[in-house]
């Protein structure tokens, strides 16, 4: 069985994520950006696919805790005759890429044991590595395949089959070594990445990077406006979001992984390490609403360049600096976690038509635009094309939220996204004084409620539907109120909400996105049920008056988190597993929101 996800740690450096495992193997990383090929690839495979195990020998694990307000992974072993304390880190963002990882005795005596693999372009080139001297008398082992090196610093490694500071070098497939410490002493490694044309690089100086390190952490968290009950969940969810974001061109990735199954041994296994409109969208309303008004510009800044490169050609997902061009493929030579093929890199779906994005764009510049932040020419200018490319294709039919791969269809929620782009853009107009044709925004935004209240609303049923041309649930419905379309406890939603109630909430009371055996989606298998969906049931409950509900709910999903408050995009409650790409944005996205609507129901006051 495959390491379940909830077992797993992330560290970030605000350029890409590793993901290490409870027993201390990094099974997943790619370098240098969360969109790089992965060096580290154990995670879809096996351990011959990559990845790098630092254990304690004899040892268990008996706590492991990230430093307050970081992605600073401290893991503390014990065994018959010692404990010792495994520190994990990515450093600030540095020219190159780095990971740290430290051991110190805290007690007795222990050893310590090294298993790397590593393993370039997804587990397809396995380096050339040697053993040089660097600076002054240090040796360090360097590996290199293709564009990619590699140079391992700290107590030296051996490659058990051959001697690597001999005939200049070879294939190593595995690097080992054991290590005893006693009581005081610590030893540190440093796996440093660079353009293998350029000379190696000097690695940082452990706890120098350390402290910097949670210095960066600790200075974006004091930003944040967050009180009430669920202040600690809502304050590690915005840290998920920021580690999730490269700082460089201000891109959030949906999850750090690819491939990760929404149905364990399943086909449903996607890319999400690209930026989705949406996901920015979305981003920027949750960190807006906590007082990062500032921070929110990056996320916009990006959103607004990626549109940029063609705005009558919209896409639903970039690359992290705006690429257009995320062509799918499958890695056949990769197993898959828990068997679960195939392994996918980039992402067709980025070539679909999604009706709802650009409502999403414009709901949350909105609440930029009323929180203080100031448009000007060129930002305004942009919303307006993102306008004209909504009107452009009113008419059009779509793939959906949830990105299927089947027939398009004029899905409710789309269409009310673009009554909430229109409405957004008569807003600024009216309420802020910028310009734009807004009697003929007027007339689109009229024209698509009544369309919405004719085709998307049954009133035999007294409920919303999924398109126009069926009656099943969406729960992507949940989201019509979020919009200003109607009103949370509006009939027409409560009924909406008893039919989601019926179709798509499981025994467990986690919600399914849509039922997949309406066979809509043009994709086999099944699903778990969706973490962000249950989240947004949360928030109808709150805001409807179901307090007592909705507080349920969320212990509920807050006991579906790994222990270091991780959420995946999916939970299988028969299981008790995480399951799809982790950790996953939305996830976050939803639980902020869904814990913001209980404070504000029950009338919590924020402080900082």
């Amino acid at each position: 069985m495959s390491v379940p996800l909830e077992d797993y740690a992330l560290l970030s450096d605000l350029r890409t994520g590793a993901l290490v495992s409870r027993d201390g193997s990094i099974d997943w990383l790619c370098l240098p950006r969360f969109d790089s090929p992965a060096v580290f690839s154990g995670l879809l495979g096996e351990p011959e696919d990559g990845r790098w195990l630092l254990s304690v020998v004899d040892g268990e694990v008996v706590e492991r805790r990230y430093l307050p307000l970081t992605f600073v992974l401290e893991t503390t072993w014990c065994t018959p005759r010692g404990v010792a304390r495994v520190t994990d880190f990515l450093p600030r963002s540095t020219a190159q890429g780095d990971l740290i990882r430290t051991v110190e005795c805290i007690e007795g005596e222990v050893e310590v044991e090294h298993d790397l693999r590593l393993r370039f372009d997804y587990a397809r080139a396995t380096p050339w590595t040697r053993e040089i001297a660097h600076d002054g008398d240090e040796r360090a082992l360097l590996s290199l395949a293709g564009p990619d090196a590699i140079l391992v610093t700290g107590p030296t490694l051996q490659c058990p089959d051959t001697d690597l500071g001999g005939s200049g070098g070879h294939r190593a497939a595995r690097l080992e070594g054991r290590f005893a410490l006693a009581s005081g002493d610590t030893l540190a490694w440093d796996l440093t990445w660079f353009p293998s044309h350029e000379d190696p690089p000097d690695p940082p100086d452990s706890d120098e990077a350390l402290r910097a390190t949670v210095a960066m952490w600790r200075e974006w968290a004091d930003q944040l406006d967050v009180g009430g009950p669920y202040r600690e969940h809502i304050v590690q969810s915005l840290l998920v979001l920021r580690a999730l974001t490269n700082l460089d061109t201000g891109g959030i990735v949906a999850a750090p992984t690819t491939s990760l199954p929404e149905e364990f041994g399943g086909t449903r296994n996607w890319d999400y390490r690209y930026t989705w409109l949406r996901d920015a969208a979305f981003t920027i309303e949750v960190v807006v609403a906590h007082g990062l008004t500032r921070g929110a510009t990056l996320w916009r800044d990006w959103l607004l360049r990626a549109v940029a490169g063609d705005a009558r050609d919209v896409r639903i997902m970039y690359g992290l600096s705006g690429e257009r061009q995320l062509r799918e493929e499958e890695l056949d030579h990769l197993s898959g976690y828990e068997d679960s093929r195939p392994v996918r890199i980039g992402n067709g779906a980025a070539d679909q038509y999604q009706a709802d994005v650009v409502g999403e764009v414009m709901i949350a510049l909105h609440e930029l635009r009323t929180a203080g932040v100031d448009e000007n020419e060129y930002t305004w200018g942009l919303q307006k094309s993102l306008l004209d490319y909504a009107e452009s294709n009113v008419e059009r039919e779509d793939h959906g939220i949830w990105e299927m791969r089947g027939d398009t269809h004029h899905f409710t929620h789309g269409r009310v996204m673009m009554w909430a782009a229109f409405d957004r853009g008569i807003r600024a107009v009216e309420e802020c004084g910028l310009d734009g044709p807004v009697e003929r925004w007027r007339g689109l935004r009229d024209r698509l409620a009544a369309e919405i209240e004719e085709h998307g609303f049954d009133s035999d049923l007294n409920s919303y539907t999924q398109t126009y041309d069926n009656d099943e649930v969406d729960a992507s419905l949940l989201q019509l109120p979020h919009t200003g379309y109607l009103s949370f406890d509006d009939p027409r939603m409560l009924g909406t909400v008893a039919r989601i109630e019926r179709d798509l909430v499981t025994e467990s009371g986690l919600v399914n996105r849509y039922r997949t055996s309406s066979g809509m989606d043009g994709v086999g298998g099944t699903e778990y049920p969706f973490v962000m969906c249950t989240f947004w049931l949360i928030e109808q409950y709150a805001c409807s008056g179901r307090i007592d509900d909705a507080e349920e709910l969320m212990e509920t999903m807050l006991a579906c988190a790994g222990d270091l408050g991780l959420f995946a995009e999916e939970y299988d409650p028969e299981t008790d597993r995480l399951a799809g790409n982790f950790p996953q944005a939305f996830s976050h996205m939803g639980l902020i929101r869904a814990a913001d609507a209980i404070d504000a129901a029950r009338g919590a006051t924020r402080r900082v």
